[in-house]
C-alpha cells in the first residue's frame, strides 16, 4: 500500500505511460494528482513539469513522477524548484539509490526508452525505498536550495 500523496505530469510523448503509471499508482492506494499534459498533442513540458514540481515544493503532494520522452528535459525543468531533487531513473537499481542515497523525491521517466512493465517496475522500486541518512545526508545537504 503506498500512503503518499503524488503528482505526475508529462508532456506528449510520456501521456501514454503516464496514463499506465496512475492507474498502478491508485490500485496501490496512492492519491494522485494528474498535471497533465492533455493527450498525444504536441506540448511543452515545462507547461506540466513546473505545476508539479511546486506542488511537492509546496508540500501539497509528498513526492512527483515526470515523464517525457528522454525523461531529461522534464526533469532538469523539476530540478529548477526549491527543494525538488528530481532524478532519472531507467532502471530499479539507480531509482533504489536515488531514493537511498541521494533522497530523491521527483521520479522522472524516458517514456521512449522503457516499456510500461519496466517503468511500473521502477515506479515501485523507488517508492519502497527510503531515505538511508548518514554520510547520504551530509552530502545531500550540500545541494544548494535556491
Amino acid at each position: 500500500m503506498l500512503n503518499y500523496k503524488i503528482g505526475i505530469a508529462s508532456d506528449h510523448a510520456g501521456y501514454n505511460l503516464r496514463q499506465e503509471v496512475i492507474a498502478w499508482l491508485k490500485k496501490q492506494g496512492a492519491i494522485v494528482t494528474d498535471y497533465g499534459c492533455p493527450s498525444t498533442e504536441s506540448c511543452d513540458y515545462p507547461d506540466f513539469a513546473h505545476p508539479m514540481a511546486a506542488s511537492v515544493e509546496e508540500g501539497v503532494n509528498d513526492m512527483g513522477i515526470a515523464i517525457c520522452s528522454t525523461g531529461n528535459g522534464i526533469c532538469m525543468t523539476a530540478n529548477h524548484h526549491q527543494g525538488i531533487r528530481a532524478a532519472l531513473c531507467w532502471d530499479e537499481q539507480i531509482a533504489r539509490l536515488a531514493r537511498q542515497h541521494n533522497n530523491a523525491n521527483v521520479l522522472c521517466l524516458p517514456a521512449s526508452f522503457v516499456s510500461v512493465e519496466k517503468a511500473l517496475q521502477i515506479v515501485e522500486v523507488f517508492f519502497a525505498s527510503e531515505f538511508e541518512g548518514g554520510r547520504h545526508e551530509r552530502r545531500v545537504n550540500k545541494i544548494p536550495v535556491r
